[in-house]
C-alpha cells in the first residue's frame, strides 16, 4: 500500500498551471508500459482555447523505494529531478530534447518526476529499422547521431546539474566486483576485463556529459531524421567515446548485424558526423576498443537482471528473457576482442 494519495490529474494541473494557465484541463491521462524504475504517463494539456499539448510525466513509483534496475550502474543513476534538469540542459544547448515544462519534487502528493512534450515519431528498434516511412531517414542516422554526440559531449558540465564521475577504472572495478559478488564463473568477462586494462592508451583522460545510454530504442525517430533523445537517467561525467561504442555494440543492431551503428549505418559514417560537429578525430581502431568496453557492460546488466530475477529481488519475464542473453553477449565480446 502507498502512503501517497494520488490524484494525478489534479497534481499535474497544480504544475502546469505556471505554464499553461490555471484553467487548464488534463485529458487522455494513459499509463504507457514499460520502465521497471520509473513510470511513464502520456497525457494532454488542454488550455482554456481548447488546444492540446501532448506532454509526458516521468515519475518515480508511487510510494516504493526506487532501486537501480540495472545494479551494475547504481552510482550512475540519477535521480528524477536531475534527469529532467538534464532534459532541459540538453535542449537549451541544442541537442534534441522534449523541452520540461515542470519539476515535481516528492511530497504528499505525488513521488518525483517531471513533465516534458511529448514527440511524435518511432522509438522501438525494430520499427526505427524496418518501418516504410523512415526509408529516407535511414542512411542518414549514423552520421546525425555522431552529430548528436558532438553537441552533446560539448556542453558544459558546469551548465548540468552535478553528475557522478566514473572514468574507465571506475568502470571497470565496477564490472571485476560486480563478477566477484556474483561468484559464478564467466571467462568470457574475466577475460574481457584484461583485454580492456592492458589497452590504456584508448583512454584519453578527457571528462565530458556521457549520456550513458544513446541508442536506437532510446531516439525518437521521424521521416526527418532523430528528433529526440530520450531517457537521461544514466548520464554521468567520464570519456565521451563511451557513448560511441555502447551504440555500435551487436545488441542495438536489432538482427541487422552487416549496420554497427543502430543496424542502421556504417562507423565511417558515425565518425564523420561527430568530427564535422566538433567532436575530436576519432579512429576505427580507438571506437573498436570502446565498442568492446560497451559489449563487456552489456554482458555486466544481462548478469545483473538475470541473478535478480533468479534470486527474487526483481521477479520479472523482461528480467528473465535479458539474463538469458548473457551467452549471446560473451559470443559477441569474444568476436570483438579475438
Amino acid at each position: 500500500m502507498t502512503d501517497k494519495q494520488d490524484n494525478l490529474p489534479e497534481v499535474l494541473r497544480r504544475v502546469l498551471s505556471p505554464s499553461f494557465g490555471s484553467d487548464i484541463e488534463i485529458a487522455d491521462l494513459r499509463k504507457l508500459s514499460g520502465g521497471a524504475s520509473r513510470e511513464t504517463w502520456a497525457f494532454d494539456a488542454v488550455g482554456d482555447d481548447g488546444v492540446r499539448r501532448p506532454l509526458i510525466l516521468k515519475r518515480d513509483p508511487l510510494g516504493a523505494h526506487v532501486e537501480d534496475a540495472a545494479g551494475v550502474d547504481a552510482e550512475l543513476g540519477v535521480d528524477r529531478l536531475t534527469e529532467g534538469r538534464l532534459f532541459a540542459a540538453a535542449n537549451a544547448a541544442g541537442v534534441p530534447a522534449p523541452e520540461v515544462h515542470a519539476l515535481l519534487p516528492a511530497d504528499a502528493a505525488t513521488s518525483a518526476g517531471f513533465v516534458m512534450d511529448r514527440i511524435d515519431g518511432l522509438v522501438l528498434g525494430r520499427h526505427v529499422l524496418r518501418d516504410p516511412a523512415l526509408a529516407d531517414a535511414r542512411p542518414r542516422l549514423a552520421r546525425q547521431c555522431g552529430e548528436i554526440l558532438a553537441r552533446l559531449h560539448a556542453i558544459p558540465p558546469e551548465t548540468l546539474p552535478p553528475l557522478k564521475i566514473l572514468d574507465p577504472p571506475d568502470l571497470l572495478r565496477v564490472y571485476r566486483e560486480l563478477l566477484d559478488r556474483i561468484g559464478h564463473p564467466y571467462p568470457s568477462f574475466e577475460y574481457g576485463l584484461c583485454w580492456l586494462d592492458e589497452r590504456r592508451q584508448f583512454w584519453r583522460g578527457r571528462r565530458a556529459p556521457v549520456h550513458g545510454d544513446f541508442r536506437v530504442g532510446n531516439l525518437v525517430v521521424g521521416p526527418d531524421g532523430v528528433r529526440a533523445v530520450l531517457d537521461w537517467e544514466l548520464a554521468h561525467l567520464g570519456e565521451p567515446l563511451f557513448d560511441l561504442g555502447w551504440l555500435c555494440i551487436p545488441a542495438w543492431r536489432y538482427g541487422r548485424i552487416d549496420k554497427p551503428v543502430g543496424g542502421v549505418g556504417d562507423r565511417e559514417d558515425l565518425l564523420a558526423g561527430y568530427a564535422a560537429a566538433g567532436g575530436a578525430d576519432v579512429s576505427l581502431e580507438t571506437l573498436h576498443y570502446w565498442e568492446a568496453f560497451g559489449c563487456l557492460r552489456w554482458g555486466m546488466l544481462c548478469l545483473i537482471m538475470g541473478f535478480a530475477h533468479l534470486d527474487g529481488r526483481q521477479r520479472s519475464v523482461e528480467y528473465a528473457a535479458i539474463g538469458r542473453r548473457t551467452a549471446e553477449t560473451e559470443h559477441d565480446l569474444l568476436a570483438l576482442i579475438d
